[in-house]
């Protein structure tokens, strides 16, 4: 044992590990959890992991039985009705709060609310910890259930989470007596509901996985979990636990097969089950999601619930306290932790230092009246969230450390985590910058992570009954790894690594040219090639995209704002921000970018002579050929928005589609765009603009209408690809061609990299500006193999070594035509291979 977890073990060894129950954390791991072997796992928050021992019980269990529909009188039905009932009797199943939403719809309020340290005393003098301070009342109708005087029937709603799942903080559960027995008094709440009673639910869908609420001790009236978030599997099954005195508020309107005592088909008549439980259903009950629920709740009940809280707080605890440690050489601080901590009841966990920085909790919202609590705690959850600093103090955005997370092979969340509440006050977004951020564009998942100097969201890394101190460990030494600055990356500033110096910065020439006419499919070289206006005479012209609209490439699926729909940021996962968006999400269209790596195995080939481009495919047997004339087999003109840019693009014959659909073994539409109109369009929505090319005409590429490699920084990163090998960095040595990055251009003659300090470039007489380097993707990892696609880390891991810069790792460089006016109306210009290559560096 190294001297590392022996300290560690020294703070924390009397909570961490399970040392009191059948299995320790590393017998744990060993025989239930195999598959992670290097993998670090640190997503428990968004969904923890089932173990190997848990399935082979369920599998075991519904190989061996036979579990018929319970709405029925067979034996096989009646089994299955056992062990629901046997379930229900842990928690009621899958119940949503139809009657409140309802209530919203008719004139019920919604308010956010902040709560603060009451210092003045009570009615009566009694001293209440807590007041309310409401925000602006929200209705989605003005008349309904609140006009005219209350008869006294009047139930307000109060819904808290026990956890945050942005901060880890845990709320006082004295919370829930707090509203039931003074709700009327000095709170801050009667100024908005007068009347009417008070009931509380809690939200533990997240904080049940650590420590589920003692509901003997509090009284709430409603509490809501997922199965997933306590033991993996199943997935998509909840509960919602009711009072047996507060079930017979809630109303359902809708019934189907097996939820109704009796019916009658032609006149409206039913007549609905007693049971809660009946009443709720909606049909037939996901009866072997059920049944494998059990075999999960044996697990936790071996380890007990209170081991669980122990061993997982003392990962986090020791997270936060290495990451606090963190220093650049300047002696910055190199990690900003969001959350508080206060009144800590465990003494081996009140010593933990905290930042002064951290703001305070705050955070509410509310039916007739709802009120739902953001944050009111005394404790800290398994959840560390944070942002990290650079030794200037500009913010490393939370895309950059996702993305060498992963390449460590490690497995953390970023963004908002779907509680946008939480991430604009623990971030400092207003909601002007919020809408201003919108407006521009950005919407949850992509890769605008910093904008106008403040992060748009996190990173969060969270621990389940099974993780590790060696996950953890892994963990910081990643972050000091890959985030904390030396003396000499001050020095050198963000000044890209792999440029030789002294080295003449003369000798190019054109080496290959290379066209893509089908975005993300193959491309094909050329000797010699035209311009056109818009780059490569068509390269990218054509693009594919799914019957549903989103659009296909080699690359990871991205999210963007299309004709102007509304975008919800992040699907909200507490009941208050379900109230608040609910009624925005049906009127959300987007448009995505779907992964789809077998792309690579169509090839494509151009021949001008015959005005015809030619595709290829291992899975059809005929080879497509598709005319370049204008109007040639063209379905209807369309018009569709992409990277902040508008098209009008013409479709295809469905003998066409279908080729290509067998191609990929997808369905999908081919889309050409018309580039011999004068149809192109910037969207005029300002934005954060994806394509860095925006006064250019483009075809479909991403960001610009060139890119170009050079020969010899292939060669480098080659020679480094080799030298991880013998360092026994890289399991088995690789060499990269320049095709694997797409260039249009490849050059050769001069020295590695001097293509970064490039401003402009001539090859023969035509012109071209450098629009800067290419920030790279995962999408280079991907190699063709025996017919089969095949990813690994590199060659992005080690360009992530050395060519990362403002969480961008840069290698080639984007150009832009600069043709004369005369050019672009006469389209002559022509490249040629082995034409000298004259660059004015900066």
């Amino acid at each position: 044992m190294d001297a590392a977890k022996q300290e560690f073990l020294k703070e924390f060894g009397e909570h961490y590990g399970y040392p009191n129950t059948p299995k320790t954390i590393d017998q744990i791991r060993a025989t239930e959890f195999n598959r992670l072997r290097d993998l670090v796992y640190l997503d428990h928050a968004g969904a923890t992991l089932y173990s190997e021992l848990q399935m082979e019980s369920i599998f075991g269990d519904l190989t061996s039985k036979v579990y018929g529909n319970p709405h029925s009188q067979s034996d096989s039905s009646s089994a299955t009705l056992e062990i629901v009932k046997d379930a229900r009797q842990q928690f009621s199943l899958s119940i949503s709060l139809t009657s409140f939403r309802y209530a919203l719809g008719q004139g019920a309020a919604s308010i956010a609310v902040d709560i603060k340290e009451n210092e003045a005393p009570g009615v009566s003098g009694e001293n209440i910890a807590m007041k309310i301070s409401p925000h602006q009342v929200q209705r989605r109708k003005v008349a309904g259930l609140l006009e005219g005087k209350p008869d006294g029937h009047v139930y307000n709603l109060f819904a808290f989470p026990s956890e945050c799942n942005f901060s880890g903080l845990r709320f006082d559960l004295d919370l829930v007596k707090i509203i039931k027995e003074h709700s009327s008094r000095d709170l801050g709440i009667s100024s908005v509901c007068k009347n009417g009673q008070w009931m509380v639910l809690i939200d533990a869908a997240k904080g049940c996985a650590t420590m589920p609420p003692d509901l003997s001790k509090y009284p709430a009236d409603f509490v809501t979990i997922s199965f997933y978030k306590l033991f993996g599997y199943p997935t998509g099954l909840g509960a919602l636990i009711v009072r047996n005195d507060a079930a017979k508020l809630l109303k359902k309107t809708y019934f189907s097969g097996g939820t109704v005592a009796a019916s009658i088909a032609d006149i409206d008549f039913i007549k609905r089950r007693e049971g809660i439980e009946e009443l709720f259903e909606d049909g037939t009950v996901s009866f072997l999601s059920i049944a494998s629920v059990r075999h999960g709740f044996k697990i936790l009940r071996s380890l007990t619930a209170s081991a669980i809280s122990r061993h997982t707080k003392s990962l986090a605890l020791y997270t936060r306290k290495m990451l606090l440690a963190l220093r650049h050489c300047n002696g910055s601080n190199v990690c900003i932790i969001y959350g508080h901590q206060s009144s800590m009841e465990d003494n081996w966990v009140s010593s933990f230092p905290l930042s002064e920085a951290f703001p305070r909790p705050f955070q509410l919202s509310t039916c007739p009246c709802i009120a739902v609590v953001e944050e009111l705690c005394y404790e800290m959850g398994p959840i560390v969230s944070f942002n990290l600093k650079r030794a200037d103090g500009s913010w490393y955005g939370y895309r950059e450390v996702e993305k060498l997370a992963s390449l460590s092979g490690i497995q953390l969340r970023t963004g908002c985590f779907c509680n946008p509440g939480a991430c604009a006050k623990y971030l400092g977004l207003s909601h002007l910058d919020l809408l201003s951020n919108t407006e521009a564009g950005h919407v949850c998942w992509d890769d605008h992570d910093v904008i106008n100097g403040k992060p748009t969201g996190a990173v969060r890394v969270s621990f389940g009954y099974m993780s590790t101190y060696e996950e953890a460990k892994k963990f910081i030494d990643f972050v000091a790894s890959s985030f904390v600055s030396s003396q000499n990356d001050i020095c050198h500033g963000n000044q890209l690594e792999g440029i030789e110096k002294g080295s003449p910065d003369t000798g190019y020439h054109l080496k290959s040219i290379t066209i893509y006419p089908i975005k993300s499919c193959g491309g094909f070289c050329s000797r010699s090639w035209p311009l056109s206006k818009n780059g490569l005479k068509h390269d990218r012209e054509w693009i594919l995209m799914s019957l549903n609209g989103e659009i296909l490439t080699q690359k990871k699926v991205e999210f963007g704002k299309e004709n102007g729909a509304a975008i919800v940021p992040c699907a909200p996962v507490s009941l208050c921000m379900l109230l608040v968006v609910f009624s925005f999400l049906f009127n959300c269209e987007l448009r995505s970018r779907l992964s789809v790596p077998e792309m690579c195995f169509i090839s494509t080939f151009i021949d001008l002579s015959q005005g015809i481009l030619f595709v290829e495919s291992p899975h059809c047997k005929e080879r497509l050929q598709i005319k370049l004339e204008s109007g040639v087999n063209h379905g209807a003109m369309e018009e569709l928005e992409l990277y902040g840019q508008r098209y009008k693009v013409y479709n295809y014959s469905k003998e066409t589609n279908v080729w290509f659909s067998e191609a990929i073994g997808k369905p999908c539409t081919l889309f050409r765009y018309s580039s011999t109109e004068h149809d192109f369009m910037l969207n005029k929505t300002k934005g954060v603009a994806t394509c860095r090319d925006t006064k250019s005409t483009l075809n479909f590429p991403n960001e610009a209408q060139f890119l170009l490699v050079s020969e010899e920084s292939v060669s480098d990163l080659n020679r480094r690809l080799c030298s991880d090998v013998q360092k026994d960095i890289c399991v088995t040595a690789m060499q990269v061609d320049a095709s694997r990055f797409r260039p249009n251009l490849v050059v050769s003659g001069g020295r590695p990299y001097g293509e970064d300090g490039w401003r402009t470039i001539r090859i023969g007489n035509t012109y071209f500006r450098s629009l800067g380097g290419c920030n790279r993707c995962q999408m280079i990892n991907f190699s063709q193999n025996a017919g089969e696609v095949q990813k690994s880390n590199e060659p992005f891991a080690t360009l992530a070594s050395y060519r990362r810069v403002k969480g961008k790792i840069l290698f080639g460089i984007l150009l832009k035509y600069e043709s004369s006016d005369e050019e672009q109306q006469h389209d002559y210009s022509w490249l040629h291979i082995g034409q000298h290559v004259h660059p004015e560096s900066i």
